[in-house]
């Protein structure tokens, strides 16, 4: 299997996220084919440091990162990490702490951790407190729980999996998820000790802020975090409402700075912190949630804490800027004071100006997508996604509807921008509407159309060598001709009556193809899902455009 990772994106002329965010965009025209908008230019909101203008020194200044996922086989996120603490320490010269908020391996094993503790060590602040969370990666290494536990704190030399402590009167709360499990677990008993010591905390001075850092977010508040914990929730959640001084930092969900419900404020102040590995977005996109390029993604926090208010400032260390406006908390806390509620959602919808382009790219179109290329939207904060309806111009019914992002997460962001339209028939007439929705969902009120014809049905055949196999461990070598250049296209495995995208594929593997022809050996060995590869069944190769389930060809075979 080819790692979707291998082919990062073309760059082109530079558009910053930073700028795309702060709506500086001026479209200056749009030519079809290759050609891209002009750059654009900052409205000075933020200095050129990306600090808000202030003589005012800070009184406490941490930075905090998450899921670097060192990994045994690869040193790129060991690279990343090293880049990742010297920008830091340019940026923070002088750091009372630093805090990692798990999921610092991929598999908690020690060559990962060895990779961790060498690049950590040599470039940590002796002066600056380490506040090290474990991540649920952390644990799967085959051990047990308590021995991945004692493996973590072995090589970080925090003190437990839960720690409180207080660096220059501020007081600092480290949770530990108990367990791999992917959701995370917090037992009651933690949430407990958490109660206690943020109790402690308030009577110290209820003025200040309690920092607290936890891997998974908590359910229904930020930005990603429908990946949060269920169990005990409400526990969690309830136990912090009492104290609106409280910031939680939790990491997990590789979701990016940008968006602008990254952070969430309603009984206390929660936000989340990306990752220093690879990205990972919302579900139900054209580029899927793990988009091409996505390990390029490198972001961190920095946190400045002052007599009346915390400053968290977001980082994009692969583009060495900064990302959007630092977030601004004030205190004493006050919930009637919080900036980042629900009642803050924009009302106000995403536009595309009247000089908008949409066209089709013809020498991307196949008999099943249409590619398109149009000139990005306009909002207050982000144009965040698009929708798409494509229609059947002889029957006048909507053929199909899809979301794209608007790949905001991007540096440069890509203007115009190019989203392919997959699982369409040979030979058609479509007109292609394409609306732009922002980051609370608000959808535009105006919309850009082009017409786009599919080109006649390309001929895709799947040849097996042999229509029965010898049992279960037996091999079956497969040819498929008349298919196209690489496009994330894929192969998967089914029992012949199981509906692909209902069920998972028991094996699959991207295309490798060569002059129109993609060759194969299925090799069982390999299954994903091995339990349902039986004998006496019958089984079906079926081949993908995309990265979805539609279906071009497939051919069967059964099990002797």
């Amino acid at each position: 299997m080819t790692n979707p990772f291998d082919q990062l994106p073309e760059q082109k002329p530079k558009i910053t996220r930073r700028t795309f965010i702060e709506r500086t965009t001026k479209v200056a025209g749009l030519s079809l084919g290759l050609s891209f908008i002009n750059p654009m230019n900052s409205i000075g909101v933020l200095a050129d440091d990306g600090k808000l203008k202030s003589r005012q020194k800070p009184l406490l200044v941490f930075p905090v990162i998450s899921d670097i996922h060192m990994n045994e086989k690869s040193d790129q996120t060991f690279e990343k990490f090293k880049t990742t603490l010297k920008q830091l320490n340019q940026l923070v010269p002088k750091q009372d702490a630093f805090v990692v908020v798990g999921d610092l391996t991929d598999n908690g094993r020690v060559p990962e951790y060895e990779k961790f503790k060498t690049a950590y060590n040599a470039h940590k602040q002796s002066k600056a407190a380490s506040l090290i969370a474990i991540g649920n990666h952390d644990y799967w290494n085959g051990l047990s729980e308590a021995d991945a536990q004692n493996r973590f704190l072995d090589v970080t030399e925090m003190p437990s999996i839960y720690f409180h402590k207080v660096i220059k009167g501020y007081h600092f709360i480290v949770l530990g998820t108990e367990d791999g499990v992917t959701e995370g677990t917090f037992s009651t008993k933690q949430i407990e000790w958490m109660s206690e010591q943020l109790k402690q905390a308030n009577a110290d001075d209820p003025k200040k802020p309690i920092f607290v850092f936890h891997h998974q977010p908590i359910k229904d508040t930020i930005y990603g975090s429908e990946w949060g914990f269920s169990k005990n929730r409400d526990l969690f959640y309830n136990t912090l409402k009492r104290y609106p001084q409280a910031i939680t930092f939790s990491g997990h969900t590789h979701y990016p700075l940008d968006d602008p419900k990254i952070i969430y404020q309603k009984d206390f102040t929660t936000i989340g912190t990306s990752t220093g590995a690879y990205l990972w977005l919302d579900a139900g996109r054209i580029q899927g949630e793990v988009p091409e390029g996505a390990d390029v993604l490198n972001q961190a926090l920095i946190v400045e804490v002052y007599e009346n208010k915390v400053l968290i400032k977001r980082r994009d260390i692969h583009n060495n800027d900064w990302t959007g406006e630092p977030f601004e908390i004030s205190y004493p806390a006050n919930k009637r004071n919080f900036k980042y509620t629900d009642a803050r959602k924009d009302k106000k919808p995403p536009f595309f100006t009247k000089d908008a382009m949409l066209s089709v790219v013809n020498d991307m179109t196949t008999s099943t997508s249409l590619s398109i290329m149009f000139t990005q939207a306009k909002d207050k904060l982000l144009v965040h996604d698009y929708k798409v309806i494509v229609t059947n111009t002889e029957s006048k019914e909507v053929a199909k509807e899809y979301i794209g992002f608007s790949e905001f997460y991007k540096d440069p962001v890509p203007n115009p921008l190019v989203l392919n339209l997959e699982g369409l028939t040979p030979a058609k007439t479509y007109e292609i509407e394409v609306y732009a929705l922002d980051a609370y969902g608000n959808i535009s009120t105006n919309s850009i159309k082009a017409l786009g014809r599919t080109k006649e049905g390309e001929s895709i055949k799947i040849t097996l060598l042999k229509a029965a196999v010898n049992g279960v461990e037996d091999t079956v070598d497969v040819v498929v001709e008349g298919v196209r250049a690489p496009k994330s296209d894929w192969v998967g495995l089914y029992e012949i009556n199981e509906k692909p995208g209902e069920v998972g594929s028991i094996w699959w593997m991207y295309t490798e193809v060569n002059d129109g022809t993609c060759k194969f050996t299925y090799d069982p060995k390999n299954n994903v899902n091995a339990a349902r590869y039986k004998q006496g069944s019958t089984y079906k190769l079926v081949y993908f455009y995309g990265n979805g389930y539609d279906a071009v060809a497939s051919a069967t075979f059964k099990i002797e």
